[in-house]
């Protein structure tokens, strides 16, 4: 399980230098900034707030448990989503535009409709604020399964707001950060699914 957990970081990990490394204008090869209302800019927003909570549960788990590899795992995710974070937030300051917007999430794929944000969730995928606080009750065994849990629904939201993006995106380092996305958290989809199987569990 090391050994995956270890992949898992390893992919990530060479998204992100790859994307890095792909030149600081972020507005693509034609160089135009995107529009405010546009999927660029939408995904960028939206998968800010998303990647947040996503940390905020990894740091939530890392100190409910002293399980190895949901640590490991914890700490990878929380690591790759806050650098991610960090670039979309950093595309936006350099399109000079918001990082809020009055539309609602998921707007940008036409789904603005879909969450109604009851109890902080809002966007398909993400955790209530009532489960973040279960999550910090729980210890051992116990926050491990509901971690994996959350994660798990947290991702398979997250990979298709990222599909969402390769499909409507124009800027080419923010559509290959995307693609980047669904691979590392497809691969952490199968690690969790394991890791839930050993502890006699399943995703919700």
């Amino acid at each position: 399980m090391a050994v995956a957990v270890a992949g898992v970081l390893v992919a990530a990990g060479a998204v992100t230098f790859s994307v890095a490394e792909d030149g600081g204008t972020g507005g693509g090869a034609s160089g135009v900034v995107p529009a405010v209302d546009s999927a660029d800019a939408g995904f960028a927003r939206d998968m800010a707030v998303h990647h947040q909570q996503a940390v905020e549960m990894s740091y939530i788990v890392r100190d409910r448990t002293a399980d190895a590899d949901v640590r490991r795992l914890a700490y990878d995710i929380a690591q790759t989503q806050a650098n991610q974070r960090g670039m979309l937030l950093g595309w936006l300051d350099l399109w000079g535009l918001p990082k809020v917007s009055s539309d609602a999430p998921m707007t940008w794929m036409g789904m603005g409709d879909m969450a109604d944000g009851a109890d902080g969730a809002l966007m398909p995928g993400m955790a209530t604020n009532s489960e973040l606080k279960k999550l910090g009750t729980l210890n051992g065994r116990q926050a491990e399964v509901f971690f994996l849990q959350l994660m798990t629904e947290h991702h398979k939201g997250g990979i298709h707001m990222a599909r969402g993006c390769v499909a409507k995106c124009t800027v080419g380092v923010e559509k290959r950060l995307a693609q980047g996305m669904v691979d590392a958290q497809e691969s952490e989809l199968e690690v969790m699914a394991d890791m839930l199987k050993e502890r006699g569990a399943k995703a919700r």
